[in-house]
């Protein structure tokens, strides 16, 4: 399946609807093996005014379409949801992993953060697993 076809049914399965903009985020996500940032897709779409990707990102994030992979520099990077994702729960507790060679963030599923108990009277909105060293591409 192209990633074309892939946008569409992603779309539709998250009752969206199908707009040039949406269809050409979305190829542009499926088609990047890393996280990217509203700036990254901005310069690779560059005829796309940066309002646009910013709402059709914050559309996503809220369908449980991307989810947010923090960078580890104050940024905040977006990567693709896996199937478990929705508009109520983001399945995203995995190590996020940034490179500091290329600069690149990835996902590494497998790796889970784990169950924090926390003292009473707290209560955690979010908790992300971060790691920083050499990707596999710039060990080469």
């Amino acid at each position: 399946m192209n990633h074309t076809t892939s946008a569409v049914n992603l779309l539709k399965r998250h009752k969206l609807r199908k707009t040039p903009a949406r269809v050409e985020i979305l190829e542009l996500y499926a088609g990047t093996p890393h996280a990217m940032s509203h700036g990254d897709v901005e310069r690779q779409l560059d005829e796309m005014d940066r309002v646009t990707i910013y709402r059709t990102l914050a559309t996503f994030e809220e369908k449980g379409i991307i989810h947010r992979a923090y960078d580890g520099g104050g940024g905040v990077k977006y990567a693709l949801c896996g199937t478990n994702c929705s508009a109520h729960h983001h399945d995203d507790k995995h190590l996020h992993f940034s490179c500091v060679k290329c600069g690149n963030t990835y996902c590494i599923e497998g790796y889970s953060v784990p169950e924090i108990n926390t003292p009473e009277g707290y209560t955690i909105n979010e908790v992300f697993l971060f790691a920083k060293g050499t990707c596999n591409n710039c060990k080469l």
